[in-house]
C-alpha cells in the first residue's frame, strides 16, 4: 500500500496500533510523547507531515482524562504542523455514559469532549461501538462508527455452542443484544433488574427460556462487572447451562477481575479497542479478539475516500 499517509498514537494503546500498521505495511510515525515532573504533557513530531493525511489512534483509556488530553495535544501538534488533515481514531471513546441530561443539574459531558476534540483540530473522528449513537449527532465534523460485532459473532459462531439463547444483562441493551442475537440466529432473553423500594435487595427476572440452554450475555462494555456477574448468577439460578459473555469494550476497572473470576461464567470475550496489558494473566477466563483488521480496512478507505460505510454490518 503507498503510504502517503501517517499513523501516529498516544501511550493508551500502543499494541493496538502496532498490528494495525503491521497490516496496512507502514511503519509507525514518529513522534515523542514525555510527561514533564508536574504532570504536564509534551508532544514533539519528529518528521514531517505538511500536506500529509494523518491518523491519530488513542482510547480515552485507561487513565480517562489523561488518555484524552494527549489526544488533544496530539491532534494540536499535528494542525500546527501543517497536516493535510487529521483523523482522530478514538476505539474506546471515554465520557459516552454521560450522554444526556437525566437528573438536574448534571454535565452533557459527551458533547464537551466532542468539542474538544473538534476545537483541537481533528478533521474526522473513527471510534468503535459508540456507547450511544446519538453522540454522533454531538460532532460537526464526520464521525464513522464501526462496528465490532461481526468479530464476536464469527468468534462465538466457531464454538458452534448447541440450544444456545443471547441474554441482555438489562433493559438497557436490550436493542444491541437483540442485534447481536438476530446474527447468531438464535433467540434472546432479558434480565430485568428491579429494586422494589428503598432499602429492599434488587430482584431479577428473567424474561425468556434460559433453562437447559447454553447463554451469551451480551454488552457493548463491561466496566466494574457488576451487573454482568449478577446477571450470570441469576442465569445460572434460573437453569441455564454454560454461560459466556461478550462486549467490545473490556474497561475492567475496579474489582471486575474478581468478580469475573468468582462467577460461573465460563468466558468472558472481549476486544483491544482498550489496552488489555496483563489483565489476562489475572483473569484467564478473558478471551481477547482484535479489531486491528477492521481498522486498518477504515483507514484505507478514508485515504482512499472510499466508503466507510461499506464496512457496517448488513
Amino acid at each position: 500500500m503507498a503510504s502517503d499517509f501517517k499513523i501516529f498514537n498516544g501511550r493508551a494503546n500502543p499494541e493496538l496500533t502496532k498490528e494495525i500498521c503491521a497490516v496496512l505495511n507502514i511503519p509507525l510515525g514518529n513522534m515523542e510523547v514525555n510527561t514533564f515532573p508536574d504532570g504536564e504533557i509534551f508532544i514533539q513530531i519528529n518528521e514531517t507531515v505538511r500536506g500529509i493525511d494523518t491518523f491519530v489512534i488513542q482510547p480515552t483509556a485507561p487513565r480517562v482524562n489523561e488518555s484524552l488530553l494527549e489526544l488533544l495535544i496530539i491532534i494540536d501538534t499535528l494542525k500546527r504542523a501543517s497536516a493535510r488533515r487529521v483523523t482522530a481514531i478514538i476505539p474506546y471513546y471515554g465520557y459516552a455514559r454521560q450522554d444526556r441530561k437525566d437528573q438536574p443539574r448534571v454535565p452533557l459531558t459527551a458533547k464537551l469532549v466532542a468539542n474538544l476534540i473538534t476545537i483541537a483540530g481533528a478533521d474526522r473522528v473513527l471510534t468503535v461501538d459508540l456507547h450511544a449513537g446519538q453522540i454522533q449527532g454531538f460532532f460537526d465534523i464526520p464521525l464513522d462508527n464501526l462496528f465490532a460485532t461481526q468479530i464476536l459473532v464469527n468468534y462465538f459462531k466457531g464454538l458452534k455452542l448447541q440450544n444456545l439463547v443471547v441474554v441482555s444483562p438489562d433493559i438497557g441493551s436490550v436493542k444491541r443484544a437483540r442485534a447481536f442475537a438476530r446474527n447468531m440466529d438464535t433467540l434472546l432473553a432479558i434480565v430485568d433488574k428491579r429494586r422494589p423500594k428503598a432499602g429492599q435487595a434488587e430482584v431479577m427476572n428473567i424474561i425468556g427460556e434460559v433453562e437447559d440452554k447454553n447463554v451469551i450475555i451480551f454488552d457493548d462494555m463491561v466496566d466494574t462487572a457488576g451487573t454482568m456477574t449478577e446477571a450470570v448468577v441469576a442465569l445460572k439460578e434460573a437453569g441455564a447451562l454454560d454461560i459466556y459473555a461478550g462486549c467490545t469494550h473490556g474497561v475492567l476497572s475496579g474489582e471486575a477481575l474478581p468478580r469475573i473470576m468468582g462467577s460461573p461464567m465460563k468466558e468472558l470475550v472481549i476486544t483491544n479497542t482498550i489496552a488489555v496489558g496483563d489483565k489476562m494473566e489475572k483473569c484467564p477466563k478473558l478471551k481477547v479478539l482484535s479489531i486491528a483488521n477492521l481498522v486498518a480496512q477504515a483507514i484505507s478507505n478514508i485515504y482512499h475516500n472510499t466508503s466507510v460505510s461499506a464496512l457496517f454490518p448488513q
